[in-house]
């Protein structure tokens, strides 16, 4: 199964190029089924001029067999958690613009990722270590290396186990931790070592000296 998320169908989050690439998935690979979650609304930029919504608008100029695209619409999370789990390839797009927690969500669960190589995916996807990088405009690449994925799962389990290796480091715990490091590492400027010392103590961080801190 072929899995695409976003907040809002739209061109800020490829849905475009995504949609622009399912015929030539769905023809090479006739037996995929391909679940898109998400809304109708506009989240950035404006609705198309012609169309009700950018789904509609899309769909008429790539024609699909609804009984295998699967427009899920905005759903509550254990349904969009379960589409996750259930992913054989994870398609993820964007403009430079603000990384969707989808993407990090979707590599939590441990999912292959066929993400675009601009800026804000390149942050945490890199190329054939933990997932695989395409042109955003180029639908051709974009299904080959969907139809990749599909074809021959067990070649890119390390690339599915790298992902979720990725993502722990985006957990709260983790970011929690990096933030009390570096509000301890400014208080070394101002404060007595012990007190330092007691402070960590009481946030739960390893007891360590000014000098580690600011290590």
């Amino acid at each position: 199964m072929v899995t695409y998320v976003a907040r809002n169908l739209e061109p800020y989050r490829g849905f475009h190029s995504f949609m622009r690439a399912l015929p030539l998935i769905l023809k090479q690979h006739p037996t995929c089924q391909v679940v898109i979650v998400g809304g109708d609304d506009v989240s950035y930029g404006s609705k198309p001029k012609d169309e009700s919504n950018w789904r509609s608008k899309f769909l008429a100029e790539n024609p699909v067999d609804l009984n295998r695209v699967h427009f899920l619409g905005k759903v509550p999370y254990v349904t969009y958690k379960k589409v996750l789990q259930v992913s054989a390839v994870h398609v993820y797009l964007t403009y430079p613009f603000v990384l969707s927690w989808s993407l990090l969500e979707a590599m939590a669960c441990g999912c292959l990722i066929v993400g675009s190589d601009t800026a804000p995916v390149r942050e945490v996807i890199r190329d054939k270590e933990n997932g695989m990088l395409v042109d955003f405009f180029k639908q051709e690449e974009i299904a080959e290396r969907v139809l990749q994925g599909l074809a021959k799962p067990d070649v890119f389990k390390d690339l599915r186990e790298a992902a979720y290796i990725t993502a722990q480091r985006y957990s709260i715990v983790h970011g929690n931790n990096h933030y009390a490091q570096a509000i301890l590492a400014n208080a070394c400027e101002r404060y007595p070592e012990p007190t330092i010392r007691k402070v960590s103590r009481e946030m739960g961080l390893p007891s360590q000296g000014s000098r580690q801190i600011n290590a």
